[in-house]
């Protein structure tokens, strides 16, 4: 059974056990005759070739509330992105499948360059997920969308019923949920939120002072889970980062278009499992890349809150960064003793070390390029500019899924 306690300035909504699934699904489609509810599903052709996502297509065959899925395909040729519409078409609601790769939508892709929208060249998740919501608010019964991530193992239905149950319930008045779990199998994972997101928000409060946003951002039990929801309004006014640091932009994204009193977060299951990466380098990727996207996404929206940043501050937040790191490794340590978990204090150090340059690193560029790269322009923006985008996405659309 979780704890019912509440931090933080947002709503944490903790599974306490005493609720089955079924009768949570029975309520949701109830709900779901006046709040049509979208899943979003990012992925790489890659990915349904694994267990993972055979698991989650078992799965969402039992959910019936679902108004529709849209699944969006990155790194497929026109036969996988057949072989996944038949793979697809077992669901029980209507699945938009999009060929981010096909030529339909590398043409939406190519007019939206030329009127000037940034960051529609980098293929990534960041415009994956800004593609499916775009479509997405093309629907006008759409009401609310979820999304979570298509490489997980131990997945359940319950996962996409906790990310929409509180921004879709009458009695409630939530706008965006942000999912949460435990990451634990027979040792502690999550590196990059343990070792370097939170110790990495605390320094910037030592070093630069608390403030609204640094106290929002440490609400989030898990702040680098890929699985949230929102409600239409919200979606149509934010953008979407195209680099690793999606999920922190995102919340930002959420903390200057709504209120805290309408975020909240909801624990989806219990441990989640999925694929583990290594801690690479600037140029392999892996979560060193995630790292410094991270901070630099952090700097940049705490600079455009009024935050001055300084060559001796960054020095200042290294150090303080060092020593918040070091006590959460002695934190982990005693965690996992008591719970007889495997731990390596110097593989621990070892990432630490990695994420002490993934901040060197990332205050280098801030310094070189403050404005850095820019999101992909909130949906809003993109009706503004050009009326008709809408109908011919939904047309390009629909000619790839007949």
């Amino acid at each position: 059974m979780a704890d019912f306690f509440q931090n933080g300035v947002i709503t944490t909504l903790q599974n306490l056990g005493n609720r089955s699934l079924d009768d949570l699904e029975a309520e949701l489609k109830i709900f779901a005759k006046r709040h049509r509810m979208v899943l979003l599903l990012p992925a790489l052709y890659l990915e349904f070739e694994t267990p993972a996502m055979h698991k989650i297509i078992e799965e969402l065959k039992g959910v019936s509330y679902l108004y529709k899925i849209i699944l969006g395909l990155d790194q497929a040729t026109e036969e996988e992105f057949k072989k996944v519409k038949k793979m697809m078409s077992v669901l029980p609601c209507q699945v938009d499948v999009l060929w981010n790769d096909g030529p339909h939508m590398k043409e939406l892709y190519s007019e939206l360059t030329t009127e000037g929208f940034p960051g529609l060249k980098a293929r990534g998740k960041g415009r994956n997920v800004w593609t499916m919501i775009g479509h997405g608010l093309n629907d006008q019964e759409a009401y609310a969308f979820a999304i979570h991530d298509c490489d997980i193992v131990n997945y359940s239905r319950e996962i996409p019923a906790r990310l929409f149950y509180p921004i879709v319930h009458p009695g409630l008045d939530f706008e965006f949920n942000k999912g949460f779990y435990s990451r634990v199998t027979t040792k502690l994972h999550g590196r990059v939120t343990r070792l370097f997101y939170s110790p990495l928000i605390h320094a910037l409060a030592k070093v630069f002072g608390k403030s609204r946003y640094l106290d929002y951002m440490e609400s989030f039990r898990y702040s680098l889970s890929g699985e949230f929801a929102f409600i239409r309004s919200l979606g149509r006014g934010i953008g979407i980062s195209p680099t690793w640091g999606l999920e922190v932009s995102t919340l930002s994204e959420v903390y200057k278009n709504t209120s805290s009193r309408r975020i909240c977060q909801t624990e989806i299951m219990e441990t989640y499992d999925h694929k583990h990466q290594e801690i690479g380098s600037s140029s392999q990727g892996g979560i060193y890349k995630m790292a410094t996207d991270i901070a630099k996404t952090l700097f940049r929206v705490m600079a455009q809150d009024g935050v001055v940043f300084s060559k001796s501050s960054f020095k200042t937040l290294q150090a303080t960064y060092y020593q918040e790191a070091r006590f959460e490794i002695s934190k982990y340590n005693a965690l996992s003793k008591i719970d007889a978990l495997s731990y390596s204090r110097e593989r621990e150090i070892f990432a630490v070390k990695a994420f002490e340059n993934a901040i060197k690193e990332a205050a280098k560029e801030y310094y070189n390029d403050p404005m850095g790269v820019p999101s992909l322009s909130p949906w809003i923006t993109v009706r503004s500019v050009i009326p008709e985008f809408s109908n011919k996405f939904s047309e390009y659309i629909r000619l790839d899924n007949q």
